[in-house]
């Protein structure tokens, strides 16, 4: 009897919660002011934690560029990789993802890459085959150029530097083995033509192929020690007007200084440092590639001590900190950066803290601020239509 009143009772309020559903208000949740809130000051947003959302390069939106192009942006972020490297950390938590954290402003340049008139994406990878050398290659360069040649978000129908007077977006490449340099530049001359090339490494990489690795084959010859030889045997470098700096290396004679003296580089040795300083080597650096001509910028993170990036694969001690490299970067302020890389960062090397990873990142930081502090390419051009001249 007793559990036929319970029953009873149990249905009775069941029908009773039932019947006045329509009255019941609803229970909301939290509402999302509670994790983005404006703040006062420069109208930034509340940081996030670094490690939420999807990993891209300083938690920069994504869009999957060679999947479709009905988005536009003004600075691209594009991964790839080649040989043994990997890039791929640099997007993690203890790297990049960290960069916006605090807001993103750059305080020495004055500028913040992330809050600016360019719109920036984190364009995904260019899909790279792991079997054949020459075909990826040829797939570095032409996802290169897809994402290069389109319409940028800024100024499209400006004149710009490119050919045909075409204003063109940035593309800044996180690669793998430095080889990879050679179809960018590919890529570039066939938007460019000749550019000129800042080269950040503590190797020439300008060895004739029989020099370095012997050239059995002709897949062979081309690699991260000889990438250089083949831009310039291929034209794709500007006369003259390019610059190797943080060089260390040993050679295999004098010759290898005719020869990239041929190649059409000057070198500022990693030990200049400690006799002109940051100041001269900035200087050396603006006098050869000067501020009116598009100018690519090519960073192997070996550039910096073992210390300071032990994740590599070929270190060299005696190389400059992560500070100085910083520094240097910052003070090519002015410079036409047209597009970037960089390379030879190899994760699997790294420590704990992630060292390499975040320096890598903190120096493409340096890099976008640069591109971004510079505006639009269609700045470079006067009145007339023509390049500015040298001021």
């Amino acid at each position: 009897m007793l559990t036929n009143i319970l029953t009873v009772a149990a249905l009775a309020a069941s029908a009773l919660a039932h019947g006045d559903h329509e009255n019941q208000i609803p229970i909301q949740g939290p509402h999302k002011a509670l994790w983005y809130n404006t703040l006062p000051g420069d109208g930034g947003t509340q940081a996030d934690s670094v490690f939420s959302g999807i990993s891209t390069f300083g938690r920069l939106p994504y869009f999957p560029c060679l999947a479709s192009d009905d988005v536009k942006y003004d600075i691209a972020f594009i991964g790839t990789s080649q040989e043994s490297c990997s890039i791929s950390q640099i997007k993690d938590p203890q790297s990049s993802r960290k960069l916006g954290f605090s807001g993103g402003y750059n305080v020495p340049l004055e500028t913040n890459p992330f809050n600016s008139w360019a719109t920036v994406l984190d364009c995904g990878d260019i899909p790279v085959t792991s079997y054949d050398n020459t075909w990826a290659l040829h797939q570095i360069e032409e996802g290169h150029n897809s994402i290069l040649s389109r319409a940028p978000a800024t100024d499209s129908k400006k004149k710009g530097p490119a050919k045909n007077d075409k204003t063109l977006p940035r593309v800044i490449t996180l690669g793998g083995d430095h080889t990879i340099t050679l179809p960018l530049l590919r890529s570039i001359n066939r938007a460019y033509g000749p550019v000129s090339v800042i080269h950040f490494d503590s190797h020439l990489d300008t060895w004739k192929p029989k020099v370095f690795g012997g050239s059995p084959s002709k897949v062979a010859s081309i690699n991260h020690g000889t990438y250089f030889y083949h831009a310039a045997q291929e034209g794709l470098l500007a006369n003259d007007t390019n610059i190797h700096a943080g060089i260390r290396t040993t050679l295999s004679g004098p010759s290898d200084y005719e020869n990239d003296g041929y190649c059409g580089f000057e070198i500022v040795e990693a030990r200049e440092i400690d006799t002109i300083g940051m100041d001269g080597i900035i200087k050396k650096i603006l006098d050869r590639v000067g501020t009116t001509k598009p100018v690519y910028l090519s960073l192997d993170i070996d550039t910096l001590d073992p210390a300071f990036a032990p994740a590599t694969g070929t270190p060299e001690t005696g190389g400059w900190s992560t500070r100085e490299l910083r520094t240097i970067i910052r003070g090519l302020e002015g410079i036409n950066l047209i597009a970037a890389d960089i390379v030879e960062v190899a994760p699997a090397y790294d420590t704990n803290a992630e060292h390499t990873t975040m320096a890598a990142a903190d120096a493409l930081y340096e890099i976008m601020s640069l591109m971004v502090k510079k505006g639009p390419l269609s700045l470079m051009m006067d009145e007339a239509g023509e390049l500015k001249e040298e001021i």
